[in-house]
């Protein structure tokens, strides 16, 4: 199980990547450009999704396309879900609470490998990371 610490733990052991604070929620960005993020739920969100909201702020990361998102709600709904926010974007929601630390790590990689800059992601594989 993860918690919020241990976000911040896995997307600030990742190149240029910098925590910050919107709208009262944290978030990290790799320069300048957000990649993860504590998302809490509206009152549409909650309507929206009734019996399957969380009952803890979900974390929202990037996922490389549309297909990526799709796989990955279809694949593990317990995991993963969206609201009509999102139609459109690569993003999906996550239970933090039903995370391990090492899809934690995997997820908050992929996401910043989404919105970093080609060099960036490049020279950080480069390295074996």
């Amino acid at each position: 199980m993860a918690g919020w610490d241990d976000v911040a733990r896995a997307c600030l052991a990742l190149p240029e990547t910098t925590e910050g604070v919107s709208r009262g929620w944290r978030q990290w960005l790799v320069r300048k450009k957000s990649f993860a993020w504590e998302r809490p739920l509206g009152k549409k969100d909650r309507a929206e999704l009734g019996d399957r909201a969380p009952a803890a702020t979900p974390l929202a990361v990037y996922v490389p396309d549309e297909g990526a998102k799709a796989a990955l709600l279809a694949d593990e709904p317990d995991l993963f879900l969206t609201t009509s926010h999102f139609d459109g974007y690569p993003i999906v929601l996550c239970r933090l609470e039903r995370l391990d630390g090492e899809t934690l790590t995997e997820l908050v990689g992929e996401s910043w490998a989404c919105r970093a800059p080609a060099r960036l992601v490049a020279e950080h594989r480069f390295d074996g990371s």
